[in-house]
C-alpha cells in the first residue's frame, strides 16, 4: 500500500510517487466503469412486456414455428374429427342415416374408435405443415428478390407453389383412398398391405391421380391465404384471446367449407382415379367425361354427398385456422 513518503527520499522521486498515487484511483474508476459498460451491453434483454414475441427467446423454434403451427393444428383436427369423419364416411359407404352410423361406431367399441387414423394424421400434418412453413418461406424469399412486384402477387405465387410442393405427399392420400374403398377390403387390411400392393406396379402407381390434387392445393391454397385476411377484417374486432379464437374459427370454416365446396367434383374426379389399381393411366378430362355420362349430365349429381363435404370442412378447417393462429401467438 502507498503510505507516506520516507523523508529520506528524494524530492523528484516523492514528486513522482504522489502523481501516480493520485491517477491511480482515476484509472481504477474508468476501468470499474467500462467494465459496467460491456456488462450491460452483453447482458441479455429482459422481457418487460407480455405481448413481446416470445419465438426469439424459445431454443429450436425460430424460423420453422410456421411449420410446428401447422403440424400441430392438423394433429388436433384430426384428433377431434376423426370420429365425424367414420360417421360421414359410412354414410357414404352404406347409404345409412346419422343415426344408424353412430350406432355402428358405439357396437364397434371404444378401442375401434380410432383406427385407420394413422394415414390421414401423416397426411394431414403433414400437408399442413408444409401448407403453412412454406407459404411463409416462400413469401419472405420472393418479396426479398422480386421487391418490384406486388405483395399480392408475390403472396398469390408462394400460395400456389406451397399447394403443388404438398402433392409429393399424393401417396399417403392415394392409399387413403384404397383403404375406404370396399372393393378392395378383400385385398388389404391397412396401411403397410396397401403401399406393399401398390410397389408392384412402379413409383407410379403411388402418384396417380395427382393432377387433380395439384390444382386443388394449388388454387385452394391462393383462394384460402387470399381471403384468409379481408374475411377477418369484415369481422367484429376482436379484444381478448377468446374473441380472436372465434374469429380465427368462423374464418376459417367458412373458407373451409366454400373451398370445399367449390373443389367438390375435382375431389370426385380424383377419388375415382385413385380408385384403380393398375391398368392405364386416364387422363383428367377422359374421367370426368366418363363420370359426367354416369352422372345422366346434370351438375346436381357431380355434388352428390358435398353437403357431407360441406360440414365436415367447416369444421375442419376452422378447428384448424384457430389453433394455428392460437399456437403463433404463444410459440
Amino acid at each position: 500500500m502507498l503510505g507516506k513518503f520516507p523523508e529520506s527520499c528524494h524530492p523528484q522521486c516523492q514528486a513522482q510517487m504522489s502523481q501516480v498515487k493520485e491517477t491511480l484511483p482515476q484509472r481504477g474508476k474508468a476501468g470499474s466503469t467500462m467494465m459496467d459498460s460491456e456488462a450491460h451491453e452483453k447482458r441479455p434483454p429482459m422481457l418487460t412486456s407480455s405481448n413481446q414475441d416470445l419465438s426469439p427467446h424459445i431454443a429450436g423454434v425460430g424460423d420453422m414455428k410456421h411449420y410446428l403451427c401447422g403440424y400441430c393444428a392438423a394433429f388436433n383436427n384430426v384428433a377431434i374429427t376423426y370420429p365425424v369423419q367414420k360417421i360421414l364416411f359410412r354414410q357414404q359407404l352404406y347409404g345409412i342415416k346419422t343415426r344408424d352410423a353412430v350406432l355402428q361406431l358405439r357396437k364397434d367399441g371404444f378401442r375401434n374408435l380410432y383406427r385407420g387414423i394413422l394415414p390421414p394424421l401423416m397426411q394431414k400434418t403433414t400437408t399442413l405443415a408444409l401448407m403453412f412453413g412454406l407459404y411463409e418461406d416462400l413469401s419472405r424469399l420472393l418479396h426479398k428478390h422480386v421487391s418490384s412486384a406486388p405483395e399480392f402477387a408475390t403472396r398469390s405465387l408462394a400460395a400456389l407453389l406451397a399447394g403443388t410442393t404438398e402433392a409429393i405427399l399424393t401417396p399417403f392420400e392415394r392409399v387413403q383412398t384404397l383403404l375406404q374403398d370396399h372393393r378392395h377390403h378383400d385385398k388389404f387390411t391397412n396401411t403397410y398391405q396397401a403401399f406393399k400392393a401398390l410397389r408392384c406396379h412402379g413409383i407410379a402407381e403411388y402418384y396417380r391421380g395427382m393432377v387433380p390434387i395439384l390444382f386443388r392445393n394449388g388454387f385452394g391454397n391462393v383462394l384460402f391465404f387470399g381471403l384468409r385476411g379481408p374475411i377477418k377484417e369484415r369481422l367484429p374486432t376482436a379484444t381478448t384471446y377468446s374473441a380472436h379464437l372465434v374469429n380465427d374459427f368462423i374464418c376459417g370454416g367458412v373458407l373451409g367449407a366454400m373451398l370445399g365446396f367449390l373443389s367438390f367434383p375435382i375431389n370426385v374426379v380424383k377419388a375415382r382415379i385413385q380408385s384403380q389399381i393398375g391398368g392405364p393411366f386416364q387422363s383428367l378430362p377422359m374421367v370426368f367425361k366418363t363420370i359426367w355420362i354416369e352422372r345422366d349430365r346434370k351438375l346436381i349429381n357431380l355434388f352428390r354427398g358435398a353437403h357431407l363435404n360441406y360440414h365436415r370442412s367447416l369444421i375442419s378447417w376452422g378447428i384448424i385456422n384457430a389453433t394455428y393462429e392460437f399456437l403463433l401467438k404463444i410459440v
